[in-house]
């Protein structure tokens, strides 16, 4: 009669076992050492590779998001108007950082050759220095935005960003306001933009693309009466220009989507700048004071770099607030009666006392 056969397989999916006598798993664990010295040799010969691999995708990643673009704006053609000074000033600073080619524009020149002086002392992140022009604009003048957009265009051809940063402020109510006051203040901060960006928008469209941006105001997203605890004083012919260019900018977006060019609009809080102390009063007069909202407000520089952020991101409508306005504005779009009755309360209040 045959032996038998003392090595067998058993088990369902085909596993190994030995029932040799006198240690009859070797084979089994002879061959799990030579698969694990096979990953382990695997590994090795494949470490070296993988982790240069790693860090070059890291780098590509991270120069991706942050690195390249920035480097988008180089070279790029922008126009910056209230550049003498506050928002305007700092927005020129990041934009040459970045290798922007600037046009400055404001009514002050002499402030404008300040900036362009500091500008060109001041160091850019990239090789090529472009330096700024200098273009005088009195956005109140209506009359002469076409023969200055015609200025502003014959530096470079054309135009890749303009910055609707110019404007001015007020203080006063609606009905103690002197009707040319209100229309000064609807020219500068409304009609004068509108004027500028019909003029340089055109060399956009016949390139294709390009980037509209408006510095707004959280006012322009709703209207506060009095002191109430976002505001000092009533800026009512102020909030109504905000809340135009608001619109103007939303329409423009819609009408422009499909030509390639991009529409921002930037709407700061409290900005620690002197727009207050430069403000007219319903009658006219300087206000001559700066708020204590407004020195306690963000900085310039913030404003700038979150502006840079957004248009590198691609945003269309930036908020930059502390959380009681958010609360405002978020109660004005989805509950507008709580809205109107709160602000009533808190008119009537301030009227009394």
């Amino acid at each position: 009669m045959a032996a038998p056969n003392n090595n067998r397989f058993t088990g369902g999916g085909g596993s190994l076992s030995s029932t040799s006598p006198g240690g009859g798993s070797s084979s089994l664990i002879s061959q799990l050492i030579q698969h694990s010295s096979m990953k382990n040799i695997l590994a090795l010969f494949f470490l070296p590779v993988a982790l240069p691999y790693l860090m070059y995708k890291f780098i590509i990643a991270f120069r991706k998001r942050y690195g390249l673009k920035m480097r988008r704006l180089e070279g790029k053609v922008v126009v910056i108007t209230g550049a003498s000074s506050g928002i305007g000033e700092s927005l020129a600073k990041v934009m040459y950082a970045n290798g922007c080619r600037l046009i400055l524009a404001a009514r002050r020149v002499e402030e404008l050759e300040r900036v362009k002086a500091e500008l060109v002392r001041s160091k850019t992140q990239y090789g090529t220095v472009y330096m700024p022009a200098v273009v005088q604009l009195d956005l109140g003048d209506l009359k002469s935005m076409e023969a200055k957009s015609l200025e502003i265009l014959e530096i470079y051809g054309f135009v890749d960003i303009l910055i609707n940063n110019a404007g001015m402020s007020y203080r006063g109510t609606i009905l103690e306001t002197n009707i040319d006051v209100d229309q000064r203040v609807m020219m500068v901060n409304y009609f004068g933009p509108l004027a500028l960006t019909k003029n340089l928008a055109h060399s956009m469209v016949e390139r294709q693309c390009g980037r509209v941006v408006f510095i707004s105001s959280v006012q322009g997203k709703i209207a506060i009466p009095y002191s109430f605890s976002l505001l000092s004083d009533d800026r009512s012919s102020y909030t109504a220009s905000k809340h135009a260019l608001q619109a103007l900018a939303d329409s423009l977006r819609a009408e422009l989507t499909d030509l390639g060019i991009k529409v921002t609009v930037i709407s700061p809080g409290y900005v620690k700048t002197h727009l207050s102390m430069n403000a007219v009063t319903g009658t006219g007069h300087n206000y001559g004071r700066m708020d204590a909202a407004t020195a306690s407000g963000h900085s310039p520089d913030y404003v700038a770099a979150r502006t840079l952020r957004a248009i590198l991101g691609g945003e269309t409508d930036v908020v930059i607030c502390s959380l009681m306005p958010r609360i405002a504005i978020f109660l004005r779009n989805l509950c507008p009666e709580v809205f109107f009755w709160v602000m009533a309360n808190r008119a009537r209040k301030d009227s009394v006392g």
